[in-house]
């Protein structure tokens, strides 16, 4: 699994004229899953996105994680972060999971940031065209790979 985690101070996704998912001061993940993850690739980075130090502290250093903030989350499901671009101009999505795989490890990814955090997580809807809007606070943005961790 991929994520790109954005912090904001707000986003918002829709679905054709129907706000789906709003936050304000928090963070933004773009959540890719590819063939082969797993649920153990879910509940790690939803901890690492829980605990990730992006937020400044008191010296405006970043120093403070989401949970220390109290900050909200929106969780976007993106097939395309799993885009290959080696060969060719046309990116190839053949590392993306199918929908049997990928629905239940987003949904995984969000019920377990829900838990981590003690409030629910915004969502886009999975397998929609979605318009997302932000804010980049910063701009902060951190790509994190469930198979890069080490």
């Amino acid at each position: 699994m991929r994520l790109v985690i954005q912090r904001v101070t707000e986003a918002s996704v829709a679905v054709g004229e129907e706000v789906t998912g709003r936050i304000g001061r928090g963070l933004m993940v773009l959540v890719g899953v590819a063939t082969g993850d797993t649920e153990e690739d879910a509940d790690w980075l939803a901890a690492k996105t829980a605990a990730m130090r992006i937020f400044p502290d008191e010296a405006d250093v970043m120093n403070r994680s989401l949970t220390d903030t109290g900050g909200e989350a929106l969780a976007v499901s993106q097939f395309t972060l799993m885009a290959s671009t080696r060969k060719g101009n046309r990116p190839s999505y053949i590392r993306a999971a199918g929908h049997d795989l990928a629905v239940p490890l987003y949904e995984r990814y969000c019920r377990r940031l829900s838990e981590l955090l003690g409030r629910p997580v915004a969502r886009g809807r999975f397998g929609a065209d979605m318009q997302v809007s932000l804010v980049n606070d910063g701009p902060v943005t951190i790509v994190i790979d469930s198979r890069l961790r080490e």
